[in-house]
């Protein structure tokens, strides 16, 4: 996980005229300052990747189902057959 260090660094970021003007407004809407709402857009962007990369790293580790010894095929994995018509 992502570790918040206690100091803080200026960065400077250059937007477009309609994005500044959004997000100027988006960071007074939650009572921000600009610089304050930048960085909690890049803090939770960051997160969720994270988030998002632990969950599929686990989901590539799990093992294929298997069926007597072999693996399901698709029609198998998503048979249902109250929902089927015959």
């Amino acid at each position: 996980m992502l570790r918040m260090s206690r100091r803080l660094t200026n960065v400077t970021i250059t937007l477009d005229g309609a994005t500044l003007t959004r997000a100027r407004v988006k960071a007074a809407e939650r009572g921000m300052s600009l610089s304050r709402y930048a960085g909690e857009v890049l803090r939770k962007d960051l997160q969720w990747s994270e988030a998002y990369g632990a969950a599929y790293r686990k989901w590539r580790a799990l093992k294929p189902i298997r069926f007597k010894g072999r693996m399901l095929t698709r029609e198998e994995a998503h048979d249902r057959a109250g929902l089927r018509r015959r």
